[in-house]
């Protein structure tokens, strides 16, 4: 199934709860959550009490990002907070396995994310312990970037591998979304797609009411 996933890090955050209602009312699924410590990218950005807040006006899957050097420190206190699905990246953890262990113990979905400089091949042994792949398809760290025309071959090379293994593994994809290259990315083997400024700049309503529509279309026509 074809998910949308609105990130945050693009919403009006003097108006964060309303912004959240209406995109859960036009019918997005999940809403990713960035978690930028600084330190594995330049940024800083949304944090436990921010979470934790918005878990109160909202049922929706939160969808968490964690950025952040060894997270394995802090996905206890994220599970608390209300994260759903906690996707940690492969270059910041020194034990990769003991992290998505922990994720999983606290009853958590575990994902990893790649930089789009690491491997997709990086990934294989670890496809038995996760149940999101989130294929960055800009650089990490700052919101409104330009899709990278390299990540399709990444994500085509992702979904046959995880074919290959016959894992059951969501593949997500971040980075420079819109309307225009959707499908690009849906035909490549993407299902989850996270969409930042092509919803919440201009009528959130109506982004998210197309965006589905596009997800829909590709769901039905099949996909590469």
């Amino acid at each position: 199934m074809n998910i949308l996933s609105p990130s945050i890090l693009a919403a009006d955050c003097a108006r964060l709860g309303e912004e959240i209602k209406l995109v859960e009312e036009a019918g997005a699924q999940y809403l990713h959550i960035d978690v930028m410590d600084g330190m594995f990218v330049p940024s800083l950005s949304f944090g436990l009490c921010v979470i934790s807040s918005l878990r109160k006006v909202t049922d929706m899957v939160f969808d968490v990002h964690l950025m952040v050097e060894e997270p394995i420190r802090y996905v206890a206190d994220f599970a608390k907070s209300g994260a759903d699905i906690i996707t940690v990246h492969l270059e910041a953890c020194s034990d990769v396995e003991e992290t998505l262990d922990w994720v999983h113990s606290l009853g958590r979905k575990a994902g990893i994310s790649l930089k789009p400089s690491t491997p997709i091949q990086a990934i294989e042994k670890y496809l038995d312990k996760i149940d999101l792949l989130l294929v960055m398809t800009v650089e990490p760290g700052f919101g409104g970037q330009k899709y990278l025309p390299a990540s399709t071959a990444r994500i085509r090379e992702a979904r046959r591998l995880i074919q290959e293994k016959h894992a059951d593994v969501d593949i997500e994809v971040d980075g420079g979304i819109t309307r225009d290259n959707v499908n690009v990315v849906l035909e490549a083997g993407a299902n989850v797609i996270v969409a930042g400024s092509a919803i919440f700049n201009g009528n959130r309503t109506d982004n998210v009411k197309a965006m589905l529509e596009t997800l829909k279309s590709c769901e039905k026509g099949g996909q590469a």
